[in-house]
């Protein structure tokens, strides 16, 4: 009897579901490249399970033809951590939004996240609140003029990456709905990683948020606003590869090549670095005083929750001898007629 897996493709990982889009929506292109990336995990449909909270984002796992959990708002990262930590064999996908993980379910995302529950936390980042029509987020910009905000927000905005970063996440990366190819590397990247990796899509929504990052899509202007990561390299960016990233005393600033500036005067990118400072100090990027960077910020080895979890219990087994009974019955009892 052969033991081989059967070879999948994308079309394998997608389910018999009408998807309930709007046309245009930048979720297309990160289910498109998600389905993509099953294959090259060689594991099995039945293996692999995407839990979502509340969102446009959160359909997602009705259009994967794997296991799925439709839960509720923000507690995504609550059930997916119990199911990972009893069932470790599996994968486990969140899928969230920019209101669904840092609104409601701002806590359930940061314990998670320091826990190192090994699982992959994709966020879907369109600065609104799609699903009920167009209301203000907690990334949305402050002045935006949303349906809740007809005066312009007067909140000021979180920043996904800070946030985890700050939960001492392990794996940190951000990607774009528009670059589909960086897209799936990233995803894929975090799937090979061994602990809690997080994924922030910045992603439009067509109808509701229209061009909330057309500084980073658009043609003319995207290559002089985007900085590739790539490990072990130095920050340089613009549509002629002209202009980089350095250090000034703690503060990082963009400039030109040339005129006695070389690459070896910039900013080299170090994924792997123990301390985070680095990554803190990219995720505070932002145009136009500099780039914003999209890849791989953090990636760093510590041990799993579930691992030190089922570690505890065989430790506990091994060295104790009390049975369930015994907790049950071991303080005062009374007999009831």
């Amino acid at each position: 009897m052969s033991t081989e897996l059967p070879v999948l493709t994308a079309s394998d990982f997608a389910s018999d579901q009408d998807i309930r889009w709007c046309p245009g929506c930048g979720d297309y292109a990160i289910l498109a490249q998600m389905k993509k990336v099953m294959p090259r995990l060689g594991i099995t449909p039945e293996n692999i399970v995407f839990v979502s909270g509340i969102g446009c984002s959160s359909r997602f796992p009705y259009y994967m033809n794997t296991y799925g959990m439709h839960t509720i708002h923000g507690r995504a990262p609550a059930v997916a951590t119990g199911l990972k930590t009893v069932n470790p064999d599996l994968t486990v996908f969140v899928i969230t939004g920019d209101g669904d993980a840092l609104s409601i379910g701002g806590n359930h995302l940061i314990h998670l996240i320091r826990r190192n529950v090994d699982l992959n936390i994709i966020l879907f980042n369109n600065r609104i609140y799609g699903l009920t029509k167009g209301q203000y987020s907690p990334t949305s910009l402050e002045g935006h003029v949303t349906k809740s905000t007809p005066m312009g927000s007067i909140d000021h905005p979180l920043n996904p990456l800070s946030i985890v970063l700050a939960a001492d996440a392990t794996f940190v990366a951000r990607s774009i709905d528009f670059n589909v190819k960086h897209l799936g590397e990233t995803l894929y990247q975090a799937t090979q990683h061994r602990g809690t990796s997080f994924v922030e899509v910045l992603q439009n929504c067509n109808v509701f948020n229209d061009g909330a990052w057309d500084h980073l899509t658009n043609r003319e202007v995207r290559d002089d606003n985007l900085l590739l990561l790539e490990h072990g390299k130095p920050m340089v960016f613009g549509k002629e590869d002209d202009k980089g990233v350095r250090l000034n005393g703690l503060s990082a600033e963009t400039v030109t090549l040339g005129g006695g500036v070389t690459k070896d005067d910039l900013l080299f990118h170090d994924q792997s670095s123990p301390e985070p400072h680095l990554a803190n100090l990219l995720a505070r990027f932002s145009n136009p005083a500099l780039p914003v960077p999209i890849g791989v910020f953090r990636q760093v080895t510590r041990p799993s929750y579930e691992e030190l979890v089922h570690n505890q219990l065989n430790y506990a087994k091994a060295h104790t001898k009390a049975d369930l009974n015994s907790v049950f019955n071991g303080g005062d009892t009374w007999t009831v007629d």
